[in-house]
Order: C-alpha cells, then structure tokens, then sequence
C-alpha cells in the first residue's frame, strides 16, 4: 500500500476498543494516507471479526498465539513499509491532527522515536515520556511507588516535574503510541523480542539513544488512552510480568559494579510483586462483594 505512514496495532483481547481505535488512525488524514495494520495475539473475544467487519480493508496479521508486544510490533512493522511507523496499544483513540504533528517532528534527521501526550479518559495527562530508571531511583520507586506515589525517586523516573505542555528529548516514550523512524528502529535490530510485556519501551529507547538517535516528546500530537483493558483481566500474571521485565531490563544494560545490585533488585522484585498480587486480589475481592451489594438493592 502506498501510505504516507504506517500504524501497527498491536491487539489482545481489546473487544470493542480496537475498531474504535482503527477508525480514529483511519479518520485522521492530517499527514495523509496510513497504512494499518492490526496484529492479533491470539484474541478469542470477537475483537477483530468486528474490526473485520467494520474495515475490511484493514490488514490483519494472525500471530498464531500470545507473543508478546514486542514481538507482535516487530511482525506489524515487517508488514508495512512507510518509513514513519507508530505502534499502538488497542485501547486508544488518536485525536485528530495527532499524525501531522507527529510526522512532522521526523523532519530533524537526527530524530528516531516520538511520543506524543497521553490523556486519560477524564482529560488529565499520563507521564508517558520519562526518564532511564537509575539503580537509585529505580530501588525508590519499587519500594515506595505503591504506597506513596510522589516519592521523589518515582517522580524523577517519571519525570512528573517536566511541563506536559512542551517539546523535548526524552529518554523513551510510553510504547502505547509511538511513532518510529524504520531506518531508525531496523538499524538497532528492532524491539527486543525477550521482553513479554511492559519495559519493551524503555529497552527500545535507550537502544535508540546509545545508537545516535533522538527520542521526542511532542505533545501537539495527543491520543486518549484507557490503560489496561486487556491486561486487567489477567492482573496477577501482568504484575508478575512486569517485575520479570524489569529485573530483565536492570540484568541487560545495568553494567561494571551496577551487576552487584542486582541480587538485591531481584530480592525486592520478588517482595513487590508479591505484595502487588494480594493487594490487587484484595481490592478485587472487595470491589465484587461492594458490586454484588450494590446489585441486590
């Protein structure tokens, strides 16, 4: 297909969200003609029949089973040929004019990777372009960030003093929409295809950096993103998972004297995401008997 970019959208499980998704890349012409293409890891919910449905003239990819999200970005990207590519989570919707911003920042040659702002459905700003997670901080946030969110190790990971409202390099941007120079992304090799699920982003970003490359924050360009609506119905496994990537991700680029933390990083991973799961199970637990009271006034 002739486009003058490409968006891969990686689905799971999406349900509705995904045609909702396709129809807000399809519908916004702002930097011309995309080329979509869907990647399905194994979805049973009716998600891409429906998206089938609606836009026939989408392109499906079957990646026969759950493969992970780097992966699946690798196969969509393969698919397509547009020398700018964004890579999308399903359950969002890009606003319009959000393509010609974005596109429009790969004009600096030097760029490889841009992010655009992140909403939440009630309007407010997700912190989706941050910082590499130093052993300092990265230690902080995991052993504070879910019991006191403003720590200020969590707040320099997240680099939740940044002005949302202005351009700049970041150190990677939130891999629920990104867009990517090809050239940029086929000359590291692509996403690390060892991450399942979550760190991918962080991974592919600083790969980006250590290779020459800029990574952009633009927040002209905005998509409303619903975090987590596949990988709440699987919570417990994506909490696990999270900690497996990010023990994956310090064993990686953490190098010299750094490796010495990592017997301590893995002991508090492991008593986080412990801590993670029954708090979740807890809460869950709860929300159903508040639910089911509810239900039987």
């Amino acid at each position: 297909m002739d486009a003058s970019w490409a968006a891969v959208v990686v689905n799971y499980q999406a349900g509705d969200a995904l045609t909702a998704c396709v129809a807000s890349l399809l519908a916004d012409a702002s930097a011309g003609t995309v080329d979509v293409v869907v990647v399905d890891n194994g979805s049973a919910d009716g998600s891409v029949r429906a998206l089938r449905a609606a836009f026939p003239e989408v392109r499906v990819v079957d990646a026969g089973g759950n493969v992970g999200y780097a992966t699946a970005a690798n196969r969509g990207i393969a698919a397509t040929s547009a020398p700018v590519v964004a890579v999308c989570n399903p359950d969002l919707e890009v606003i319009p004019g959000t393509a010609a911003a974005m596109i429009a920042a790969f004009d600096d040659p030097t760029v490889g990777a841009v992010g655009p702002r992140v909403r939440n459905p009630d309007g407010s700003t997700y912190p989706s372009a941050r910082c590499d997670p130093a052993p300092i901080d990265a230690a902080g946030h995991a052993a504070l960030g879910l019991v006191w969110p403003a720590n200020p190790f969590t707040r320099r990971y997240r680099a939740l003093d940044a002005d949302p409202d202005t351009a700049r390099d970041v150190d990677w941007a939130s891999g629920a929409a990104v867009w990517l120079r090809r050239a940029a992304v086929e000359a590291i090799g692509g996403w690390d295809e060892g991450f399942f699920m979550y760190l991918e982003d962080v991974d592919l970003g600083r790969r980006l950096r250590e290779a020459g490359w800029r990574v952009r924050y633009e927040p002209a360009g905005e998509v409303v993103h619903v975090q987590g609506l596949s990988t709440d119905r699987r919570a417990a496994r994506m909490i696990v998972e999270h900690h497996r990537s990010s023990y994956r991700y310090a064993a990686k680029h953490w190098h010299g004297a750094r490796r010495l933390l990592l017997l301590p990083a893995a002991a508090l991973l492991a008593v986080r995401a412990a801590w993670a799961v029954v708090a979740r199970t807890l809460a869950d637990r709860s929300g159903a008997r508040r639910s089911g009271s509810g239900a039987s006034r």
